[in-house]
This record gives C-alpha cells, structure tokens and sequence, in this order.
C-alpha cells in the first residue's frame, strides 16, 4: 500500500456488503484498512440498496454508458436501479474528493466497482470489457483505479 490513503470496496476490507451479503475479504486490504492506509466504501449500500439484494448486472454498456443514461443497471427481477447506484458512486466519489485520495483498488466485475471487465447483463456470467458505474466516475476525475489484488 502507499503512506496516503486508497479507497478500497468494503467487501475486500472484510465487511458484509456484497449482494449476497457476503465478504469477499483480501487479508491485505484487511490489514491496510487496520492501519488506516486505506478507507473502505461501499457505493451500493450508500446508494442505500439493501443487503442482501438481488444480483445487478449494467445491461446495454458499462458504467460510462449509466452515467451518461445510455445504459441500466438491472436486477435480476428487472427493476432499474441505476439511479441507486449513480447516487451512492457520486457520495463515494465526494469522500474520495474529501479524503484527497488519489488510488482506488475495487472488487472485480462489479457493477459498481468493476475495472476493465463486467458482467455482460444477462446474468449468464459472461464477461465484457468495460468499468462499473464508481469506477467509471472515479477515473473521470483522474483516480488511479485498479482491480482487486488476489488474495
């Protein structure tokens, strides 16, 4: 990690907050975030989505696409909830902006978090490139971001 803080997904720092309501912990980013070189967010709950949730995939793009409104973040019900997931990547980008951090490390193929590669939106599992809707925002105000390191 670096001496400045980096803004890491909260399922990665160890807390249950993934759609499963689940942890997906990496000891590191647990260890960093102990330390506090790094601060865990997670922009889903703070778009207040509940957990557990039903799975979301970005259907139609990625999260450049949902952020300019050519493309929806679908549960797998159907209900668009792209606007929760915009919202709670605009307040994690406002921490980021507070916080003066410059390097994000976020889970993989997230709709949110997601760097370079995504769930296609069919909920098959299939992968695409593309950004999730915080990742896409953090690096259009210059973030470093990158995917989770393995565990």
């Amino acid at each position: 990690m670096t001496q400045y803080p980096v803004l890491v997904s909260s399922c990665l720092a160890g807390i249950p907050c993934r759609y499963n309501g689940k942890a997906k912990a990496n000891p590191a980013i647990v260890e960093a975030v102990a330390r506090g070189d790094a601060v865990a967010a997670c922009a889903e709950e703070l778009g207040e989505l509940s957990t557990p949730r039903p799975p979301a995939e970005i259907s139609g793009g990625d999260g450049n696409d949902v952020l300019e409104g050519r493309a929806a973040v679908l549960d797998v019900n159907g209900e668009d909830v792209s606007r929760q997931f915009v919202a709670g990547a605009q307040k994690v980008a406002d921490l980021v902006q507070r916080e003066g951090i410059t390097e994000a490390i976020l889970q993989d193929r997230s709709p949110s978090c997601g760097c370079g590669s995504i769930y296609d939106g069919s909920h098959s599992g299939k992968l695409v490139a593309g950004d999730g809707v915080l990742a896409a925002l953090l690096k259009r105000r210059g973030i470093k971001v990158s995917g989770s390191p393995a565990s």
